[in-house]
């Protein structure tokens, strides 16, 4: 599993304010040695056990998704970003093409089955609207949030790393809606297009110093347990920042159609240096899964190939 693209010029992964991943220098335990991984596993384990447990005892209703809710509601669809219609919702591109290593404006709306453009979303994870975007071969992995005008449009500035298909996932809750929904649509950048390799399946990778590690394997159509460690400089991270609400995101892409998963943390998940998720990967396949974490006011993501 690694966090580097060895494609020239090319990123491995960009969501807002992040800074670049460094080239991955494995380290085979994380600060503290196996004793230490164990023992906050066990924590981590139980804490979230015990949270559940007293949640469900409570039952009580929320009034907006929450991130548990979220995560079952695009899991219950099973993988996202498939389509560019579901659930009678559109995603309705309005940006022709964009151009390799410049900036442009990308565009589009949702419309429902009169193509009316909808412009009532309910906040999911502190934004109205998530976009991932992707080149097919899964580099250039990039996460923003686009802002919407009165008309519906929503509006934001990306660079394509390379010519070649952008796979552009557009991850939002219609106010009133019973749960989220996920389009995806492929944007032209044109220009001579060559497939990069996916780097190979590492287990530990190294992004800016700090030295993350994927520990729990996966497989199809089961809950897997998945813990995220990190350390940086010798010692385990423990006062990771909230990034959209949550210690971490997971973002799971199968290579060759690029369906998406969105997994959040366990509810009893702290800023400490271990992060739990519970992910459910729809079929066998190869998978990149892109973790997301804030720590010194800068997010970071890296990045992991997973065979299932």
């Amino acid at each position: 599993m690694t966090a580097t693209d060895h494609r020239p010029g090319t990123a491995a992964g960009q969501v807002e304010g992040a800074s670049q991943p460094g080239r991955p220098r494995p380290d085979p335990v994380p600060p503290g040695g196996t004793a230490w991984r164990y023992a906050a596993a066990t924590l981590v384990l139980g804490l979230t056990l015990t949270v559940g447990f007293f949640a469900g005892r409570a039952g009580a209703p929320t009034s907006g998704p929450t991130p548990q809710a979220a995560s079952t509601a695009h899991l219950g669809h099973g993988p996202g970003g498939l389509e560019v219609s579901r659930d009678g919702w559109t995603l309705a591109l309005d940006t022709p093409s964009l151009t390799a290593g410049r900036p442009g404006e990308l565009a589009f709306r949702i419309t429902d089955a009169a193509g009316a453009a909808l412009t009532t979303f309910q906040e999911n994870h502190e934004r109205r609207m998530h976009l991932i975007l992707v080149g097919r071969d899964l580099s250039g992995y990039q996460h923003v949030h686009p802002e919407m005008s009165a008309d519906g449009t929503w509006r934001v500035t990306v660079t394509p790393t390379a010519p070649g298909p952008l796979r552009a996932i557009a991850d939002f809750w219609p106010q009133g809606a019973p749960a989220g929904v996920t389009l995806g649509v492929d944007v032209p950048v044109p220009g001579r297009y060559a497939s990069g390799p996916l780097a190979p399946p590492e287990e530990t990778i190294l992004v800016d110093g700090y030295t993350v590690t994927l520990d729990g394997g996966l497989r199809a159509g089961e809950s897997n347990q998945v813990l995220v460690w990190l350390g940086h400089d010798g010692q385990p991270v423990n006062d990771l920042q909230r990034h959209l609400g949550a210690y971490g995101h997971l973002v799971a892409l199968r290579q060759g159609d690029l369906a998406y998963l969105h997994v959040h943390p366990a509810a009893a998940s702290q800023p400490s240096s271990v992060v739990a998720f519970g992910v459910t990967v729809p079929s066998a396949g190869t998978y990149r899964l892109f973790f997301e974490f804030r720590h010194l006011d800068e997010v970071r993501v890296a990045a992991f190939t997973v065979v299932v």
